[in-house]
């Protein structure tokens, strides 16, 4: 039924991208339909959640919304079958998604069983749900919560603050010149990752060798993605912990790993994953995260006196300052200065 309701999700939302695509070539106007019109034609869509169709539908229309409102996020593409990811979204409505006992209750399909890594809050309405599948054919179902936010009253100490300065081989250098050495988990499955994928491109399409192997590429993807992201975790949830603001650049990660020919570096490290989690930590607990602008020298300034080198290159990590003299680490200088320059925000 899964499988059946992520197929059917697909095909609405590709049917109606056909059919808005074509009536506007034809008439140069937007049609507006709706999953109900197609189930006289193709009854199987019957047989699946109706609430899945209708998200499927909005989906599509915020996909054209974002399109007319800003042409550079790109017309809606047509859904893959193998590349798209497969997922659906249903709604509650009159207690038809509830948990018990270990057990979910889903439209059309009835009690599931499930592993629950965490308990529902007893304050809270269920809105929603979304069933996901990994390539690694694994079930996922994440339940949005409807409930009123905790008042959080915490006082900051700017004292107990922090600044942090990306860095392509560490992850970060702070502003108390500790680096995160992050362990670098793509590159080091690189080698075993390419073994298995040549294994992959040498099997035959539509076989069952293929499909094996291509589980067995997936798993290591998700492996290494898992690693990446516990790694993550704990180390945001140590900062938000431990400081009350802190302080980074405003970085584009898809222009930096695009413009400077750094795409597996940028990926591998997490950078933008990694400041995801540690806004909502800060946040969660009263606290603040302070992006300074991407145009601020933060490398190029004398933390000590002000001073901007403008000699200073990206093969240069150290340096030293022709006003006092002082012998700088570029990360660790960086760092500090971004503390200063999110400080200074902060307080204005």
């Amino acid at each position: 039924m899964f499988i059946k309701t992520f197929g059917c999700a697909r095909f609405i939302y590709n049917k109606m991208l056909g059919d808005k695509i074509n009536y506007y070539e034809q008439k140069k106007e937007i049609l507006n339909t709706t999953p109900a019109q197609y189930k006289s034609e193709f009854e199987w869509l019957k047989e699946v959640d109706s609430l899945a169709l209708a998200n499927a539908q909005m989906n599509l229309q915020t996909a054209y919304n974002n399109f007319f409102r800003n042409k550079s996020v790109g017309f809606p593409k047509f859904k893959s079958k193998h590349r798209n990811k497969c997922s659906y979204t249903t709604n509650n409505q009159g207690g038809n998604i509830r948990i018990e006992n270990k057990y979910i209750k889903l439209p059309k399909v009835g009690w599931v069983q499930i592993k629950q890594h965490r308990q529902l809050p007893t304050d809270g309405i269920i809105k929603s749900c979304t069933i996901s599948k990994t390539p690694t054919e694994k079930y996922y179902i994440s339940i949005l919560i409807e409930r009123e936010d905790p008042e959080i009253h915490y006082s900051l100490n700017t004292n107990i603050s922090l600044g942090l300065d990306f860095d392509m081989k560490n992850l970060y250098t702070d502003s108390n010149g500790i680096r995160a050495e992050y362990p670098r988990y793509y590159r080091k499955m690189q080698d075993k990752l390419a073994r298995e994928q040549r294994k992959m491109s040498h099997c035959q399409k539509g076989s069952n060798n293929r499909n094996k192997q291509r589980l067995c590429v997936a798993k290591l993807h998700e492996k290494i993605a898992n690693q990446r992201k516990d790694f993550l975790h704990k180390l945001s949830n140590q900062i938000a912990n431990d400081y009350d603001v802190v302080c980074i650049e405003d970085l584009n990660m898809i222009a930096m790993s695009q413009c400077l020919n750094l795409g597996k570096s940028v990926s591998d490290n997490g950078w933008g994953m990694f400041t995801v989690f540690l806004n909502y930590k800060l946040k969660d607990k009263g606290k603040q995260l302070i992006k300074i602008s991407k145009w601020f020298p933060s490398s190029k300034l004398c933390h000590k006196c002000g001073t901007i080198n403008n000699k200073l290159t990206l093969s240069d990590r150290e340096w030293n300052c022709e006003g006092c003299g002082t012998l700088h680490d570029r990360d660790w200088n960086a760092a500090k200065n971004i503390r200063i320059e999110g400080l200074r925000l902060l307080m204005a």
